[in-house]
C-alpha cells in the first residue's frame, strides 16, 4: 500500500487554487463596479455643484439693484419688496416736511385782481336780523377778509396775426412793387408757439403727438405733427451758437464730471454723453463709447480734474488728476456685504464700509452738513484728519489683493491700483466725491428714451443734444428756460445772434 502524504496545516489542495482565483476575480469586478459608481456619483455631484453655483449667480443677479450695484434706479421696478436706499450721509432724525421755525411760502396776493365780487351775509348770526345789502345802507367794521382764487379763462384762444403785403403802384413808371417777405414772417407758427412746443418736448417729455393733442385741446391750435417737429428743429437751429460756445468751453474747465448711457437712432446703437461743469451741462450723442469721444470734446489731454465712474474709457484717456465716484464704490461694497458667501467678503465689506463712513463723517463736517452741534472743519483739518482713514483703506485693499473671492479681489485691486483717484475731493475745491450730478442729468434723457424709443435721424440726435443742454444749463443757472427759448427763436428769425448761456 502506498503511503498517504500528510500536507499539514495551512496547506491547500490543488483544487483550492481555481476557487481562490475566482474569488479574486469576483472581488476585482466588484471593486471596478464600485469605482465606476463612485465616479458616476462624482460626476453627478459635479453637475449639481455647477447647477447650484449657476442658481446662486442667478439669485445674486436678481437681488442686485441700484443700492448694491451699478444698475440704474430705473431698472429696479416696482415688483418685490421696497429697496432700502443707501446713502453716505447719516439720517438727521428729523421728521419729514417743514421744520420748526421754517418760514412758510404762500402764493403772493395779486394787488389788482381781474375781477372782484363781494360776498355779504344775509342776516345777523347773533340775533337773526336781516342785514342791509345796498352800499348806501350797510355799515362795515374791521378789515375785509380776502380770498383770491386763481383760475383759467373759459377759452384760451390763439392770437392769429395776418401780415398783408399789397402791391403799390409807382406814380412814375406805373409798375407794381411788393415788399420783400420779412424773415420773421416766413414761418406760419409764431415765435411763442414755437418756443412752447420745444419746452413741452424737452422739459415735460411729451411726444410729438402729445404736443399736437395738447395744442388742439387746450389752446384751440390745430397744427399737424409735422409742424410740431419743424418747430422743434427750428428751436434747435436757434440754439446752435450757444451750444457750440459751451462745447468750446469744455476743455478749459477746471473740473468736469462725465457719464454716458445707451440710446438708439433708427435701431442703431448710440451713446448719450453728458459732461457737467459748475455752470453748465453739455450733452453729446455719439456712435461710440470710446476714447475718441473724449478727445473730441476735451482735447488730446485734459488739463483739469476729470470725475467719473470706473469705466475703462476714462482710465485710457486721462492721465491727470481724477476722482472716482464713491457712490459706485459704496454700492458695490453693499452688494458684497449683502450677498456675501465667503469670510473674505464679510470682513472686507464690513471693514471698508466702516472706514468709508468715518471718511464721509469728516466730509460732512467740512461741508457743514453733519448736524447741529458739530464744529465745521477747515480744508487743512479735513486733510489731516482723513490721512489715517486713507491709509486704513489702502491697507485693507492690499490685504485682500489675493483673496479667493473674485468680487472681493477685483474691488480690492481697484481700490489699490487707483488709490490716487479716490481722495482728490479732499484736497481740491470744486471736486465732489460722487458722480451724482451727471447721473441726475442723464435721467431726463432716460425718461425721454423710454417714451420715444430713441431718435430717428442724425438731425434728431443733434436737436435733442442741443435742447437738453439748454434745458439743464438754464435749470443749473436758475434762468427761465421758456424765456430763453422765446428769446432765442425771436432772434433766430431776425438773423440775430442767440443769447449766450454763460452766466451773467
Amino acid at each position: 500500500m502506498s503511503a498517504r502524504v500528510d500536507r499539514g496545516p495551512g496547506r491547500h489542495s490543488d483544487r483550492d487554487g481555481p476557487r481562490e482565483n475566482r474569488t479574486v476575480e469576483r472581488l476585482k469586478r466588484e471593486l471596478e463596479r464600485l469605482r465606476e459608481e463612485v465616479a458616476e456619483r462624482d460626476r453627478q455631484i459635479g453637475k449639481q455643484q455647477e447647477r447650484i453655483a449657476d442658481l446662486e449667480r442667478q439669485l445674486a443677479a436678481r437681488q442686485r439693484n441700484s443700492t448694491n450695484s451699478s444698475k440704474p434706479p430705473s431698472s429696479d421696478g416696482l415688483a418685490g419688496k421696497q429697496r432700502r436706499r443707501c446713502s453716505l450721509r447719516k439720517k438727521s432724525g428729523r421728521k419729514p416736511g417743514g421744520q420748526p421755525g421754517h418760514a412758510g411760502h404762500e402764493r403772493p396776493r395779486v394787488e389788482t385782481p381781474d375781477r372782484m365780487e363781494e360776498v355779504l351775509p344775509q342776516q345777523c348770526k347773533h340775533c337773526g336780523t336781516a342785514l342791509p345789502q345796498a352800499p348806501a345802507e350797510r355799515q362795515t367794521d374791521g378789515a375785509v377778509f380776502r380770498r383770491q382764487i386763481v383760475d383759467l379763462p373759459e377759452a384760451i384762444l390763439p392770437v392769429v396775426t395776418e401780415y398783408q403785403y399789397p402791391k403799390l403802384m409807382c406814380p412814375c413808371c406805373q409798375k407794381e412793387t411788393r415788399a420783400t417777405l420779412r424773415p420773421e414772417h416766413e414761418h406760419e407758427i409764431g415765435e411763442r408757439l414755437t418756443g412752447v412746443i420745444s419746452y413741452l418736448i424737452a422739459v415735460r417729455k411729451m411726444t410729438r403727438r402729445d404736443v399736437h393733442a395738447t395744442m388742439r385741446d387746450l389752446f384751440g391750435v390745430d397744427i399737424s405733427v409735422g409742424s410740431v417737429q419743424k418747430a422743434w428743429e427750428e428751436t434747435s437751429a436757434a440754439v446752435q451758437s450757444p451750444y457750440e460756445e459751451l462745447e468750446q468751453a469744455l476743455p478749459t474747465e477746471p473740473v468736469v464730471n462725465s457719464d454716458e448711457t445707451g440710446s438708439r437712432t433708427n435701431g442703431d446703437k448710440r451713446w448719450v454723453w453728458v459732461l457737467c461743469s459748475p455752470w453748465f451741462v453739455f450733452y453729446h450723442i455719439a456712435s461710440s463709447r470710446g476714447v475718441e469721444v473724449l478727445v473730441q470734446l476735451l482735447g488730446e489731454a485734459f488739463a483739469g480734474i476729470l470725475c467719473s465712474d470706473r469705466c475703462p474709457t476714462y482710465l485710457s484717456y486721462h492721465r491727470g488728476l481724477a476722482q472716482f465716484c464713491w457712490a459706485h464704490l459704496q454700492r458695490t461694497l453693499n452688494g458684497i456685504k449683502e450677498l456675501a458667501s465667503t469670510a473674505d467678503a464679510v470682513h472686507f465689506a464690513r471693514d471698508m464700509l466702516s472706514a468709508v463712513e468715518r471718511l464721509f463723517a469728516l466730509w460732512y463736517r467740512f461741508r457743514g452738513e453733519a448736524g447741529a452741534g458739530e464744529r465745521l472743519l477747515s480744508r487743512t483739518e479735513l486733510i489731516q484728519q482723513s490721512i489715517p482713514i486713507q491709509k486704513r483703506i489702502c491697507r485693507l485693499a492690499a490685504r485682500y489683493l489675493d483673496s479667493d473671492d473674485r468680487e472681493v479681489r477685483n474691488l480690492a485691486r481697484a481700490f489699490y491700483e487707483h488709490r490716487d483717484k479716490l481722495f482728490t475731493f479732499l484736497e481740491h475745491e470744486g471736486v465732489e466725491p460722487t458722480n451724482n450730478f451727471p447721473e441726475r442729468s442723464l435721467r431726463l434723457f432716460v425718461l425721454i428714451r423710454k417714451i420715444t424709443y430713441g431718435n430717428r435721424s442724425a438731425n434728431g440726435e443733434v436737436a435733442l443734444a442741443r435742447l437738453l443742454t439748454v434745458t439743464q444749463t438754464c435749470k443749473l443757472q436758475q434762468r427761465s428756460l421758456l424765456g430763453y427759448l422765446l428769446t432765442a427763436v425771436y432772434r433766430h428769425r431776425r438773423r440775430q445772434p442767440a443769447p449766450s448761456l454763460r452766466p451773467h
